[in-house]
């Protein structure tokens, strides 16, 4: 079992003001495998205060050169490096993950997303002179925000935080970082790579905590700007806070993507994409196209085929490297999913495959791909975030019908469409109203924004546009 007694808070280990402590459970088998303390309100006070200094001191953070930050973030991304291994372990272990995605993903990207944005950052324009319309000249500074409050969540904790922490390093703002309760082991690592590092101290704090934690950092009146990656209700409340408050936000919400299969569409040569697209990590990822459209007149083919694909999927334990499908990350979590399930049959929804938990696993929050055939889009299962292995085929006559059905979600975040022909795909992908899509296959790059539109989210990750997320303009009139 691994287990930690302080709090990384001011560049050092820090012991925790409050005597609650989280209890970490393995998704794969039940059983206690950490244990971490739980922040207080007073150590949010602490964490903030000493981001507050390394952010208003001079000479601190802000004021060091871009470069001199690149070069700092770099070496961050380096120690990340060499803890990869532990760190893809650890989160599957906590959230049931297959250790085979987290190598590639948690263990991998941050450090991906860290070295992008201290490239970016040494040679993007901090001031521009315009040319002005009334006989003078305007200089605009692009100034760091502050001191950002980022809670991040437990489906991809080590990505989605470096999604928030590689562009608010590189702006120059300072930063307090709540990772989500169920994966809490693997901020230790990140810990350890900052001190590696040698970030100045306050730069970065970690305090592990529940939502109320999560709700006094948001309120927090010494916090300038706030980042969130979570379920869309929470994000609500969030944006209510920070607009009685005047604070800004960028919200990472849920998804209901659709997976567009058109009547050209090579399903054999594509199966191994529409995994990642559809089914990755467990189904527990907000912008997978878990509503696959498919035309009429290869309605039954689609069907078969997604069965056929979703139910040769190796489910087990997320630490084998042969597991394809590992449990839900809690047992609150199964018992939404399995909730899920009832609903769709109730509505008249058929399942090909799945449905329940898998044979021979005992310990363990799991429940096997399953597939919904005959459902219509006014469904529960296909207007709702599920977030399971559970996927809606749902029938469409033409495109136009396809890009309707697409569209008739509170949501927008994510997509694919799947042709043989692709300019068509890229048509058809552009009449979608989401925030990314993709083409034969879904994959997020650093270089380009991610984000939704309506319930899906509020701003922009990733990309230059997710460096203009932690700064200000100033424009200053010679």
């Amino acid at each position: 079992m691994e287990r930690h007694d302080a709090l990384f808070i001011g560049g050092g280990w820090a012991e925790p003001q409050g005597d609650d402590h989280i209890t970490v459970v393995s998704a794969s088998t039940e059983e206690v495998i950490g244990r971490v303390p739980e922040a207080s309100e007073a150590d949010v006070d602490a964490a903030v205060a000493a981001a507050r200094g390394a952010f208003d001191d001079p000479g601190g953070w802000p004021d060091w050169e871009p470069a001199r930050r690149a070069d700092a973030m770099e070496r961050l991304a380096d120690a990340l490096d060499r803890r990869k291994d532990r760190i893809a372990r650890l989160v599957s272990a906590q959230n049931g993950m297959p250790v085979a995605i987290a190598e590639q993903l948690e263990g991998v990207f941050p450090s991906v997303v860290l070295r992008y944005y201290a490239d970016l950052v040494r040679t993007a324009a901090l001031e521009e002179r315009r040319p002005g319309l009334m006989g003078g000249t305007t200089l605009v500074r692009r100034r760091p925000a502050g001191v950002v409050a980022a809670i991040v969540p437990w489906n991809y904790p080590q990505t989605l935080a470096s999604f928030k922490i590689a562009p608010a390093l590189a702006a120059g703002c300072t930063m307090v970082v709540k990772p989500s309760p169920e994966t809490v082991l693997d901020a230790y690592a990140l810990a350890e790579a900052v001190m590696e590092a040698e970030l100045p101290p306050g730069v970065l704090n970690i305090v592990p905590g529940g939502r109320e934690v999560g709700r006094y950092m948001i309120t927090h009146p010494r916090i300038d700007k706030v980042a969130f990656t979570g379920s869309t209700a929470a994000g609500r409340e969030i944006a209510e806070t920070c607009g009685r408050l005047l604070r800004p936000v960028t919200l990472e919400l849920g998804g209901k993507s659709a997976a567009i299969v058109l009547d050209d569409a090579d399903l054999g040569a594509t199966m191994e994409n529409i995994f990642g697209a559809t089914l990755l990590n467990n189904g527990q990822t907000c912008y997978l196209g878990t509503r696959v459209l498919a035309p009429r007149s290869r309605y039954a083919e689609v069907v078969e085929a997604f069965s056929a694909f979703a139910g040769s999927l190796q489910v087990g334990d997320a630490l084998d490297a042969a597991t394809q499908i590992g449990p839900m990350a809690s047992a609150r979590q199964r018992d939404r999913v399995e909730s899920y399930i009832g609903k769709g049959r109730s509505e008249g929804a058929r399942v090909t495959v799945g449905g329940g938990r898998p044979s021979g696993l005992d310990k363990g929050w799991f429940v096997e791909p399953t597939v919904f055939a005959d459902v219509d889009n006014a469904f529960t299962i296909a207007q709702e975030e599920i977030f399971g292995p559970v996927l809606s085929v749902i029938p469409y006559g033409d495109v136009d019908e396809a890009v309707a059905i697409a569209n008739d979600t509170d949501y927008g975040l994510g997509g694919s469409v799947w042709t043989s022909d692709h300019e068509r795909g890229v048509q058809v992908a552009c009449r979608v109203h989401t925030g990314t899509i993709g083409i034969n296959g879904y994959l997020p790059d650093p270089t380009a924004p991610f984000g939704g539109v309506k319930a899906s989210g509020i701003g922009r990750e990733l990309g230059p546009e997710g460096l203009a997320a932690y700064q200000q303009n100033q424009s200053v009139y010679l």
